[in-house]
């Protein structure tokens, strides 16, 4: 018969405790397929690691971010590009209008279809909408947070493109000196819609260009996560 002592024994326990602690980290992992599954696996990798799961659903979100922001503008350049045409067709009117060969009449003719285009022009302004916020009937900035942290972000200046704003509410073509006025009026306002549809096409290219950054940018990290903190 053999006999233990005290001293045996606690070793026997001691032992037989790290083992099955061990053999329960080692399944939690196998289970999750995590190398870090508790803070106490590797304090400093956990931490590391959920920093970059934090920076992986921040691009994510900031990608959904940049297609909502490809959302408004491209349907803003295509409503602009109507805008301009409403423009000079106003601008053909005046200068049909600014000539003394047009009697009263003719003007009167001229003077309702301009004031319709004018509407129009109007209503393209003011209907169009992303998420109720108005495109092209505001004159104030739009932000975009593009990445994960903040200050990464673009600008979009919106434009007011309604009549009043472009400086042709209530125009008159009925005499060759207001037709005149006129033309000079619709030049500005094309000139102005023009500046933005650059700006527009502009803003695209860069979101555009910060999205193709992002989808890579996470691809690279999402790979990085998963070779630190995946057993497999």
């Amino acid at each position: 018969m053999k006999v233990h002592n005290q001293e045996q024994i606690s070793f026997s326990v001691n032992r037989y405790q790290k083992n099955s602690k061990q053999i329960e980290k080692s399944l939690q992992q196998l289970s999750t397929g995590l190398k870090i599954a508790t803070s106490s696996d590797n304090a400093s990798g956990l931490s590391i690691s959920e920093t970059m799961r934090a920076q992986i659903r921040g691009i994510s979100q900031a990608q959904r971010n940049l297609q909502d922001g490809l959302s408004l503008l491209e349907p803003a350049n295509e409503d602009l590009n109507n805008v301009n045409g409403l423009l000079q067709k106003v601008r053909e009117l005046a200068v049909a209008s600014a000539t003394d060969t047009m009697t009263t009449f003719d003007r009167e003719a001229i003077q309702e279809e301009v004031n319709h285009l004018l509407e129009a022009i109007d209503d393209t302004a003011t209907k169009l909408e992303f998420n109720t916020r108005k495109i092209l009937g505001e004159d104030t900035a739009l932000n975009l947070l593009v990445g994960a942290n903040p200050g990464q972000k673009i600008s979009i200046q919106l434009i007011d493109t309604r009549a009043a704003a472009l400086g042709i509410d209530g125009i008159s073509v009925m005499s060759n000196a207001d037709a005149n006025d006129v033309i000079a009026k619709i030049d500005d306002a094309i000139n102005q819609t023009s500046l933005h549809l650059t700006k527009i096409g502009s803003h695209i290219e860069v979101i555009e260009f910060h999205l193709e950054n992002a989808l890579e940018f996470e691809n690279n990290l999402s790979k990085t996560t998963y070779r630190n903190h995946y057993l497999y």
